[in-house]
């Protein structure tokens, strides 16, 4: 059986193992692969493995071959997911795998917007502290999160990971979705949208991408906010509207915020959130920590040893009965 992995450096930079995938079958791995070589990568394989190398409807009905496609990732949108079910060639992904790594680093972005801890780290450095007539400084308004409340939009795993984290610190929680939580506690306020974040001091976005949430957060809805609060989204770049939430931001219409994700990555140089006011944003790296990737790559072997052994487990495109 021939295995291919198109961008394997993403989940494996050399820091893991593909030994479990090479006693599977005849392996070839890529670090990255080029739109213009999918094609010639594949051909002869009946396992592809991608994260986020494209897989469109004419490259799966050009590979005869093809029994299975393996996303390195819990989003699959890069696969023609129809097109493989149309060919009987299951598309799995990976759920689960991030849920504590991507609360923390939306936790991370919330406390260095509370505290700036590496401008004053870099001021210090620079000797202005040890210039300064006093025993301490700070350059900006300091944020004791106790007594806040953070509004969750997505109430799935990382969402509710989130929430117990924020409860830890002392926050209320409040949170909104497409359809509210059958094990939701009572320490944790179900409300619509717009009352989410007119209420918040904090807004924290966990929810998919789809054609409903696209642009979510907008001028609109930005206008909601308090001129206080801040925004995170460690989710999907495009549930934001950059040019609006750069504006409220360049504005002080809200306060600050913090992102992992952009609409397009690698995002373009011009990209009005580089100079926006007190936005901090990370390179998608949330999902990134050893210890979940080390999940991601332990349940996408298992996937494919389901799907040899005759079992679909995760599978996002299984025919619909």
């Amino acid at each position: 059986m021939k295995i291919v992995v198109l961008d394997a450096y993403t989940l494996n930079p050399g820091d893991l193992s593909w030994d479990e995938l090479r006693s599977l079958g005849t392996c070839e791995i890529h670090d990255r692969t080029p739109a213009a070589e999918v094609l010639a990568r594949s051909a002869g394989a009946e396992v592809l493995l991608t994260n986020k190398t494209v897989l469109s409807r004419e490259q799966i009905f050009a590979l005869p071959q093809l029994r299975y496609i393996g996303v390195l990732a819990t989003g699959h949108n890069i696969v023609d997911s129809v097109a493989a079910r149309e060919r009987g060639v299951p598309v799995t992904n990976v759920p689960g795998y991030g849920t504590q790594s991507v609360a923390q680093l939306a936790m991370a972005l919330l406390l260095e917007l509370a505290h700036h801890v590496g401008d004053h780290d870099r001021a210090a450095k620079a000797g202005r502290w040890s210039q300064c007539p006093d025993y301490c400084f700070w350059d900006s308004p300091l944020v004791e999160l106790q007594g806040q409340t953070i509004g969750i939009v997505g109430y799935g795993r990382i969402g509710a990971a989130l929430g117990k984290v924020a409860q830890a610190l002392g926050m209320r929680v409040i949170a909104c979705g497409r359809t509210k939580p059958a094990g939701l506690t009572a320490d944790v306020g179900w409300r619509d949208l717009e009352t989410l974040l007119r209420e918040s001091d904090v807004v924290s976005l966990h929810c998919p991408l789809t054609p409903e949430t696209q642009h979510l957060i907008n001028a609109r809805t930005l206008a909601w906010m308090k001129p206080g609060a801040f925004l995170l989204n460690t989710s999907r770049g495009p549930l934001i509207d950059e040019a609006a939430l750069a504006q409220a931001l360049n504005e002080s219409r809200i306060a600050g915020a913090g992102l992992d994700v952009l609409g397009a990555e690698p995002p373009p140089a011009g990209n009005p959130l580089f100079t926006a006011k007190n936005c901090i944003i990370t390179p998608h790296l949330a999902w990134a920590t050893h210890a979940a990737r080390s999940r991601l790559m332990k349940i996408a072997m298992e996937n494919l040893r389901q799907f040899l052994a005759g079992k679909a487990v995760n599978c996002v495109n299984a025919p619909k009965t």
